[in-house]
């Protein structure tokens, strides 16, 4: 039977647009849909989401890429080597017409051992700038898409002509979420305006301490919706404040009905936000804990006017508190945001991407 591998993970922020792809080649291909997997980590996010939507589930082991020196790089260098052995004979077994990788460290191992199988490979990178994985991968597979056209200037000519700009995908539900819905849902009044904080699939400790700093001069003027994580998960008593540990089900509408949405930078929840056409208030992570990707991705929808951003010494609970009062008075402001977001986010990145994997299928057919 034909099959299709798909790899990536380390975060939801991989898992999920590649699954939206995953998902939309099973709706392009129809009846023709080749058996598709998954080859990710054997600790990780990425299991569980997989597995739920129900996509066999291949383990192997994973080591980060840092590009610092740290005695860890020197054990992480045996898991990746055995992540190659591993996802090696994993693919020679399932023996797919092609891999997809939708980048983090773990997708490294199987794109190497496609190479060696002479199995193609096409990769994707969400982020303004490519990360190391991708760096890596780049050279090794067929094609090479992008987010950004800016991006094309990081990669060197040998690899230019390998590459289509795509956009970012994002989940189907997206494109179909319903604001009535996510005021249902949630029981936020209506008319009563919404401010949805989301700090990344395991929450963000940072966000959660600048948004506690402002609770006292926003509960009288909004509802606010708070994506804590686990760690940092304490419960609320004010009905104008709803904190949940992980919102699992209903995402989608309750960011449709949103009127502002504080988030990080990542590539994923950006696009999201862009698609939804959402009026955002960016803090990404620094390069004191990050590699600044997220940094670069905030400045690019600033710059286009999609956003406003937080960064550096400006984080802080009195200027998050002046930007939300700013635009919870300014509608025209938070329609202006949202319009040059939507604007970005029109190209619809899983079907293009889909559509690319579809036609590498049909050659080598």
């Amino acid at each position: 039977m034909n099959s299709v591998a798909f790899t990536g993970g380390g975060s939801g922020g991989h898992v999920y647009p590649g699954l939206a792809v995953l998902r939309k080649l099973q709706t392009i291909m129809g009846g023709n849909t080749p058996e598709v997997f998954w080859i990710g980590a054997k600790k990780g996010i990425e299991r569980e989401i997989v597995e739920k939507e129900g996509v066999p589930f291949y383990r192997i082991p994973a080591g980060k890429l840092r590009r610092y020196f740290s005695f860890r790089n020197f054990f992480d260098l045996f898991k990746v080597i055995g992540g190659i052995f591993g996802a090696f004979f994993i693919l020679l077994q399932k023996h797919p017409q092609l891999l997809f990788s939708k980048g983090g460290f773990v997708s490294v191992p199987p794109v190497i051992a496609a190479r060696l199988l002479k199995i193609p490979v096409i990769t994707h990178e969400s982020d303004f700038d490519p990360g190391l994985a991708t760096r890596i991968n780049s050279r090794f597979a067929s094609k090479i898409c992008l987010a950004y056209e800016e991006s094309q200037s990081f990669f060197g000519k040998v690899n230019r002509d390998k590459i289509e700009v795509t956009g970012n995908p994002v989940r189907e539900e997206m494109y179909t979420a319903d604001p009535a819905k996510g005021r249902e849902r949630f029981s936020i009044p209506a008319g009563k305006p919404l401010i949805l904080v989301i700090g990344g699939s395991l929450g963000a400790s940072q966000i959660n301490g600048l948004i506690r700093g402002c609770l006292p001069d926003l509960l009288d003027k909004a509802v606010i919706v708070h994506q804590t994580g686990s760690t940092d998960y304490i419960e609320s008593e004010d009905d104008n404040y709803r904190v949940y540990p992980y919102i699992h089900e209903g995402l989608a509408d309750l960011m449709a009905a949103a009127d502002i949405i504080v988030i990080r930078a990542g590539a994923g929840l950006l696009w999201e936000i862009a698609t939804l056409g959402k009026a955002a208030i960016l803090i990404p992570l620094g390069k004191e804990s990050s590699r600044g990707d997220q940094l670069r991705n905030a400045h690019f929808f600033e710059k286009a006017g999609a956003a406003k951003v937080l960064s550096g010494k400006q984080v802080t609970s009195e200027n998050l508190r002046a930007l939300l009062k700013e635009l919870l008075n300014e509608k025209k402001e938070r329609k202006i945001l949202g319009a040059a977001a939507s604007e970005l986010g029109e190209k619809n990145g899983a079907l293009q991407i889909a559509e690319i994997l579809k036609k590498q299928l049909e050659k080598i057919e």
